[in-house]
């Protein structure tokens, strides 16, 4: 039986030494979780600077895309302007040009279709009569903006001497807002 003894006491002894070494592997358990979480901190900084890089290439992809189809666009033969009348399905837009006719016409798959309503500008291929682009308005913004601001109480009357230049001024920008059926009737888009 002495030997059976001597066991026990060893493993008394042993679980006495390991409850002595137990701080240590306390700490080395808190430094290895420290080094984890600093690790973790450190993957999503850098998972946050893959995404703003990402963000940017996107951003240069579309820029450099724009660029290009400008380029295409000033390189390519000749273009006309047209006016967006309809949209007859996904592909097909009724278009009047510059020049009087009206066009069923395709569009390049570059385009914006949300941007061709009804009276939009855009630039056609004169060979395919394709829709390449769409321009901006012929109204200079400023002038646009104009159109939705009160003129006030000038009138007329309150200015004097000058018959001749406020008939002019009576028929070239009164009557064409008075009377649009009259302009259209004869072709001129008042």
């Amino acid at each position: 039986g002495h030997y059976g003894r001597g066991q026990i006491s060893n493993r008394k002894k042993k679980k006495k030494n390991m409850a002595a070494a137990a701080p240590p592997a306390n700490d080395y358990r808190d430094r290895l979780l420290r080094d984890y979480r600093g690790k973790l901190r450190d993957l999503r900084a850098l998972e946050d600077d893959v995404k703003t890089g990402r963000q940017k290439v996107n951003g240069t992809r579309k820029e450099f895309d724009k660029t290009e189809d400008d380029l295409k666009a000033l390189q390519s033969v000749g273009q006309m302007i047209g006016e967006v009348l309809r949209q007859l399905d996904e592909e097909k837009f009724i278009v009047k040009s510059s020049s009087g006719p009206r066009y069923v016409v395709g569009c390049r798959p570059q385009v914006n279709r949300a941007k061709l309503v009804n009276g939009s500008r855009v630039a056609l291929d004169i060979s395919t009569l394709t829709i390449m682009r769409v321009l901006p308005r012929e109204v200079d913004p400023m002038v646009y903006n104009m159109l939705h601001e009160s003129p006030g109480d000038a009138s007329f009357a309150g200015v004097g001497g000058l018959g001749e230049q406020i008939r002019q001024l009576r028929e070239v920008i009164e009557l064409p807002l008075i009377n649009p059926e009259l302009f259209t009737r004869v072709g001129i888009k008042p």
